[in-house]
Formats: C-alpha cells, structure tokens, sequence
C-alpha cells in the first residue's frame, strides 16, 4: 500500500506500513531474550532509547545566573537558538546512553512562527498553578528495551497561540483554574494534525521509524515535517581533549554522521526529502548582538523553513540536520514517512554507508517488533484485567519507559564554570548546590516527567522502580542502586533529593522499594540486596545525625515531600523558635527500621554475619515506634497522630491537621514468623529480652497469634492492633479521607473546620482545598491540602495488605465507616485499589473521571483512549490535576491492576 507524498524538488511513493495480526510468526519471549542480552552485556538493547528530554530549558543545570532563577535564564524563547549545556530537548525523541546524538521530530504548520520542535508550556514564574505545559501527547506504547515504541501528538492547524497562552494564564490568580490550550479553541472544528511515530529497532543500533501524519480536518492542508539528527554540543565549552568537532553532511536523501568516538550515523527516509543543515551553536547576534561561532546556528534551520532565510549551509554540512518533507494531506487522510536510523561503522568509519532498506526488511521487522510487544505484555498484565485496565495499565508502563532520560550534571564544573566561558556570579558558590561538589551524574534515570519534572526526584524514583520492576527487574535495580552510588549519596550519607535542593529531604523509601523489587524479581538477588544495605546504612545513620534534633527517636525533616500540607513551609525557618517534631518524618523512619531489619532478616539466611544488623533494627524500630506515643505524637482522644511543634521553653503545641501525615505511621509494620526466629535464635532472645525487661514497648511488638502455617508470628508495628482499628476509622470515612477515588491527602472535614493556629503573632491555617492550592508554599506549584496522590494511596494500601497477612480474616473493621458494613483488611485494600484504578477506566457513560469536564477527552473517539497520568487528582471527582505526564509514581496503577487481577 503506498500513498503520494509532495516534497521540494518532486513525488514519490511512501510505503504504508498495515496492521498484521500479533499471530504473525516470532520468536516465543522475544523481547525477554532481548532483557537478559542486556542484562548479560550480550548485547546493548538498552543502549538506544528516548531518552531525550521533553524539555532542558528552564532547568538548573542549564541556570548560570547570579540568583538561580532558572526559568528567567534559559526561557523558551531562547530554545531554538541557544545551545545546551548539559543536555538536549526534543519531540518523540531518542538518543543513545551518553546523548552522544540526538534525533527528534520538527513539525511546521505553515502558519506558526516557529517551527514545532519542542513542546511549549509556561515556566514556574508564568503559570497561575506553577509550571504547565500547555501541549498534548501521549507515549502510547514501549518495550523496556525500547525495540518497540509508539508516541502521539495533536498538533493545530492554525498558528499556535503562543501569546494568548502566556497572557490569560497571567492574568489568571490562584482561585481561578489553568488556561489550557482545549480552552482556546484551537481543536473545536477538528483541524488539527494526529502525528504518531513507530519505532521498531532492528538491532540495538538500528532503528526503524514510521511517521504517520493524519489530517483530521475537513480541508486538505500542507505539513512540513522534519525528522532532526544533531549532535550535543561538547565542543564548544572548552574542556581538555574536547574541542573536536563532529559532522554531519547531508547526501541525496539522507544524512550522514561522523564522530570520533560513537563512529558513522545514517538517517535515511524515504520520500525524496531535501536535507538541510547548521550547526548545533548559539545564535549569539540574535540573543545578546555578538558574533557567534557558526553562520549557519542552531536556529538555522528554523529560520530557513519559517522565513525562506539564507540560514542553511548551501554545502550541506554541519552538527545539525534535518530531512525536509512538505506533506499535502487531503481532509480526513493520511500520509507516512519511513525512516532508518543506523549506526553504519565504528571509527573511523571512512567509507560512505550502503542504502538503508526501507522495504521489505524494514516492513518486517516493525510487524515483528509488533507483534514480540504484544506478546510480552500479554505475559505481564493477567487475563482476567478488563480490556480498559489492559490499555491503562500498558500506556502506564510505556509513560515509565519514555520518562527514561539522559541526565548529565557534574555539579562542580557546574560552580566553577567552564574554560571556554564566562565564570558564574560569585555567589553560586555559597548557593544552590554548593554542598554538592562532589556530585557527577552521567547517566540514564527514570524522571517524574519528562517536561515538568525532567530531573530525577529521589523518592519519586523508588516508586517509578516498583512498576519498572513488574516488565525490566534489572533496570530497576541498577537505578535503585544509582542514587546510592559514591557519585550520588553525599559523603555524610543523604541521598539527594532533586535538582532543584540536592539537599532538601525526601522520605527514607528506597529500603521499601528495594525490598519491593527483590521480591518482584523473584527473591534471589541477594548480591543486589546486600550492595542496597550497604549504603543504605549510611543513609541511616546520616538521618539519625542530622534529623533527630532532640535525640528522643522523634524525628524531623522538613516537608519530606509533602509540600504544602500544612499551616506552614516545613522546609522554611519556623515562625517561632523551636523544633517541628514530626509524625510522618518519624513514621518514615520507623518503616525505614523495619524495611532494614527485613532485609537484614532475609540477607543473615546466607550471610550470619547480618543477624546483629538484624537484632540492632529490631531494636531501633521499638525506640522510635516507643518514642512517637512518649513524646506525644499520638493523641489517643483523637485516635491520629500529629505534628508537634516543641517549643524553645519545652512546651509542646499539636499542630491538629488530619491530613495523610497521621496516617502515615500505619506503613510502619512487618511480621516477625516463628520460622524466623528459629533461624535466627539471637533476634528471638532480643524480642524476649525486650518483653521481660523493658515491658513499655509491649504495645508495638506484643501482638502475637497463629499464622497460617499454625506456628506462632508476632507483628511489629508502630500502630498496635487497637489503634489500627481507631486509626483506620477516620481513613475510611467518607466525609474525611475516603473519596469514590482513593484516599485524600487531607480530611473533608476541614473544608468547614480549617485548622487554625497563632504563632509568633501571625495565623497560619490549613483547608481543605480537594483541587490546586491557593497558597503560595513552594511556588504554588504543588498541593497536598485534600487531592489524591498516588504514592501515599499505594503505601497505605501496602500496609493493609501486610496487616491483612498478620490478621487474616480475623480482624475486620467497618468500610466505609458508619456503612455498618464490615470487610476484611484485603477486602478494603482491594476495594481502594478498585477505586484508584477507576480514575482512569470508562464509566458507564464512557467517561473517565481524569478528564473531568473536558468534553474533548471525554467524548472524542481520536481523544478519549490516549490516557494521561496526571500528577496528582481532584479529592472529590477525579480530576486529574498538575504535571500531565507524571507517570513516574502514577504508573504505580499499573502495578494496581496487576496485583487486584492476578
């Protein structure tokens, strides 16, 4: 099947790649095999990969200005003409591990000012919520070794309202919802273009891409499309042995690449495209009115296509190139593009590459890719998942995939400044960061998202590794293992947190995920568990140093994550002089004991040498379980766990907000087995020791009964079996945490009874607010004051489970609250799991509750099946709100359906 494809200089055919059926003959667990050569170093299948960034403007590490505002220094507008620093930005891009190349796709619709090579959005500083993109996409489908991908885009047809976006959501304050593109709009007649890319990979450095653009209007109309290779600029910053610069040079119809260390590229398409080519070097005469190093900049091709410029280097040579197509599509049809992206030689690499097959070779191995990924989620998601669930729990795992980026960050070159540059302001030395010398990142990370957030979180990474873990157990061990390394955990033993604040805290869950791991993976990697416990110790021990302030086992931390929870910022200087002594950061680390002990328990099967770790986090659980009640964490008349706030003259102020950071202290739990402790006789003389001399802290490990095996097993948790049963009451009540969605992050209840406090002579109080917040805190930008997120739901849900394996059906507790109905803990933790997952599956009218009003989401055949998954969710309808592709910690839904239809 072909279809007519106009491009400068003439016509041709453009093969048009049909659907086969997933019977179609392959080999058995392709992509599996694939996994373990990788795994092995047989072969590199991960070598390859998107991982490109949505965006690298507005981030830190492009930021050299003298007071850290990122977005100011490197906006949008700079973009196209600027060359990055430390990394490169694209659409439906991909690059290999060290982004030695990039290749992306530019799109023009005739009518823009620019050309489309990048999504655009407002920055910190330009939204009325915080930063926003203010485009759509979706990663639709991805192996975890990326030998099959598909990603969309809706793109208008008339001229892009760049201006408008900025100016309403300016206008726009707090109170007042998000300007979004649908609200223009610019997709109400349908005339816009459905822009899809299929990757197929023919070896780990041979990719084969269709591009299929569909005209949804009622009126034939033209698509310039170019396909961009480039390279990272590493030459211009004046490094030792850097300064070598690589080519590109355009011939016929493809474009050829030579560099000193990755070899010879080819990207080669079909269709009789014109190259063009420029350098990937700043426009400096345009930026700042100085000469630049290249006639022919970065924004070369851009000014050529928009503006017929002279911007193009006539000898078809450069850094940076692109394969020109002008595409005339007829109302409702539909054209493609083939192309094969391959790496040719190794070095040197002199002679010319032989022509890509774009036929027969090419149209086979995109229906195998095909077929082999069907085949591979067939054997991850069970049969008995709905076809809905089957797709959200796919489109889930593919958004983990695409987060996958290249991130490069050696944070002293970063201070000190390059040679070949300007020095940065002499404040960046005291400034953000400045702990952090001795940080170098070089290396591929799952990102929270890859245009809001395209820089790593630390806790946001221990929940992507969880889902990872279910299709890619190795790839989630390496990036557990990552932020743990000597170039990543600070020398006194934090893990940084984000780039924004290395040095910010986030809560202690990279034990729990890696046990989480282990256990998905099949329980046998104990070479991977004891390198995690290792440093992890460390990192122990560096919470205990630094965020124990009193040394009473109540600890502190800051927001640890939970920005904008309460009446004040966590991470700011109180506003009275004292210590914040807090109940999730003391719940964090009570889990964070016990996740240690369980790993230490499973690592002295092998190695006795673990069994006095074992006994010491047995021990340090019960001071810190024991010292959450002493210090008055624990109010028994409300039956909820507060923050304290500890006064300078010892008087101690409960800051009463029911919110997720009461609930908390339930992940806190394990099981100690008699078969445990048979093997492990000195853990059991510690226990017994514990109950005969110390018998205060009987109420966390005093909880015994019989376990399915009939043997006796005893719990420890920091919430003994009365207080799970008052503390669940509140969890599950309707008119606090319980929504039809999932649990809020804050009760209902003080959507008419906001907690109020004086402090300092200043009030500080906090509402619910089930949507975006309307306080300033961190930006404004983030809000835990009523909606549903998903990793505190999945912790919570976890812990229920795990007191469900204790309590068996023995323990039941009413759900909903006051219903008069009684479920077992299973049965509730299954139910919650149901609800969450109905954030994004079709009700019985077809709509799903992420999308909210958006009745183009909700109605549109070409709309409502690409499933976003958003950061955060409307605590009374679903709605989903904040970074739109957060499918980092969201992803965990997939993780959801898998374990509730197993």
């Amino acid at each position: 099947m072909a279809a007519v494809v106009k491009y400068p200089g003439g016509v041709k055919d453009v093969h048009v790649i049909t659907d086969r059926s997933s019977s179609d003959a392959s080999p058995p667990d392709a992509e599996r095999l694939r996994l373990a050569q990788a795994d092995s170093g047989e072969q590199d299948w991960r070598a390859w990969g998107p991982y490109l960034s949505e965006r690298a403007w507005g981030t830190v590490r492009e930021d050299y200005s003298e007071h850290g505002t990122a977005w100011d220094y490197f906006p949008h507008d700079h973009a196209r003409s600027r060359a990055y620093r430390w990394n490169e930005d694209g659409m439906a891009g991909v690059c290999d591990d060290r982004q030695t190349f990039a290749f992306a796709l530019a799109l023009w619709n005739g009518k823009d000012p620019i050309l489309k090579e990048r999504m655009f959005g407002l920055g910190g500083d330009g939204g009325n919520h915080g930063e926003d993109a203010k485009e759509y996409w979706w990663y639709e489908d991805s192996t975890p070794t990326h030998s099959w991908m598909r990603w969309r885009y809706h793109y208008p047809q008339a001229a892009f309202p760049y201006d408008e976006l900025v100016a309403v959501n300016a206008l726009r304050g707090r109170d007042d919802t998000e300007y979004e593109l649908v609200d223009t709009g610019i997709f109400d007649d349908d005339r816009y273009w459905a822009v899809t890319v299929d990757y197929a990979k023919a070896s780990p450095t041979d990719l084969c891409m269709v591009v299929t653009v569909a005209n949804r209007g009622d009126r034939a109309a033209t698509l310039h499309v170019l396909p961009t290779l480039w390279f990272r600029n590493t030459w211009a910053w004046g490094l030792p042995g850097g300064d070598r610069i690589p080519r590109l040079t355009g011939e016929g119809t493809r474009l050829v690449g030579e560099h000193r260390v990755l070899g010879q590229l080819l990207l080669e398409g079909d269709g009789g495209p014109v190259p063009l080519l420029c350098d990937n070097d700043t426009n400096a005469e345009r930026l700042w009115g100085l000469p630049g190093r290249s006639p022919y900049p970065k924004d070369g091709i851009n000014d050529h296509v928009v503006n017929g410029a002279p911007t193009v280097n006539p000898a078809r040579e450069g850094t940076k190139g692109a394969l020109h197509y002008v595409l005339d599509v007829p109302a409702g049809g539909q054209r493609q593009i083939r192309l094969r992206l391959t790496r040719t030689a190794s070095p040197p690499a002199a002679a010319p590459p032989p022509p890509a097959d774009l036929r027969d070779g090419f149209e086979a191995v995109v229906w195998a890719r095909r077929a082999e990924a069907n085949r591979f989620f067939a054997g991850v998601i069970p049969e008995a998942a709905t076809p809905d669930e089957a797709l959200v729990a796919r489109q889930a795992i593919a958004g983990l995939m695409w987060g996958k980026q290249f991130y490069h960050f050696d944070v002293k070159r970063w201070l000190d400044g390059d040679p070949g540059s300007s020095p940065p302001p002499a404040g960046r030395r005291h400034g953000r960061n400045s702990a952090w010398w001795h940080m170098t990142s070089f290396d591929v990370i799952s990102m929270p998202d890859p245009w809001e957030y395209p820089w790593y979180a630390a806790w946001d990474l221990a929940f992507h590794c969880v889902s990872i873990a279910r299709v890619d157990p190795g790839f989630a061990k390496e990036q557990i293992l990552l932020l743990l390394r000597e170039w990543y955990l600070h020398p006194n033993g934090q893990i940084p947190a984000y780039e924004w604040a290395f040095g910010d805290v986030n809560p202690p869950v990279h034990a729990w995920a890696a046990l989480k791991v282990f256990e998905i993976d099949g329980g046998k990697d104990f070479e991977f568990l004891g390198r995690v416990m290792h440093k992890l110790l460390l990192n122990f021990t560096w919470w205990v140093n630094r965020k124990d302030t009193g040394g009473n086992n109540v600890f502190e931390g800051g927001f640890l994550g939970l920005d904008n929870v309460g009446p004040f910022d966590r991470s700011a200087a109180l506003p009275v002089a004292g210590v914040l002594e807090q109940s999730d950061g003391t719940g964090w680390m009570a889990m964070y004991a016990l996740n240690l002990l369980d790993m230490a328990i499973v690592l002295a099967e092998h190695d006795g040498t673990w069994v006095d770790t074992a006994t010491k986090f047995f021990e340090h659980f019960l001071y810190i379980a024991a010292a959450a009640y002493e210090q008055g964490l624990w109010d028994d008349e409300d039956a909820f766990f507060y923050d304290v706030l500890r006064l300078a003259d010892g008087t101690k102020v409960p800051l009463k907000v029911r919110s997720v950071v009461g609930l908390l202290p339930l992940a806190a739990t394990t099981r100690l087995t008699a078969k445990t402790l048979h093997r492990l006789p000195e853990l059991g003389a510690r226990l017994r020791w514990f109950l005969t001399n110390r018998p205060e802290y009987a109420q966390v490990i005093g909880t015994r009964r019989l376990g399915p095996d009939g043997r006796q097993q005893r719990l420890l948790s920091m919430v003994g079996q009365d207080q799970v049963v008052r503390l669940l009451a509140p969890m599950l009540d309707p008119d606090e945490f319980l929504s039809d969605f999932g649990l809020r992050t804050l009760s209902r209840a003080h959507l008419d009874k906001p907690f109020s406090v004086t402090l300092g002579g200043q009030e500080f109080s906090v509402g619910y607010e089930p949507a975006e917040s309307t306080s300033g805190l961190f930006g404004g930008n983030s809000n835990w004051r009523g909606p549903i997120w998903m990793p505190t739901n999945f912790l919570l849900i976890s812990a229920l489970r795990d007191y469900a394996a204790f309590f068996g059906d023995d323990l039941q507790v009413e759900y909903p609250t006051r219903s008069g109905v009684k479920r077992s803990l299973d049965e509730i933790a299954d139910d919650l799991s149901a609800r969450l997952i109905s954030l994004f599956t079709q009700d019985d009218w077809g709509r799903r509750p992420i999308y909210g009003a958006a009745r183009l989401f909700q109605t549109h055949p070409d709309w409502r099946d690409l499933i976003a998954f958003p950061e955060y969710f409307h605590g009374d309808n679903g709605a989903g709100l904040g970074a739109w592709h957060q499918t980092g910690w969201t992803a965990l839904i997939a993780d959801l359906i898998l374990t509730l239809r197993r």
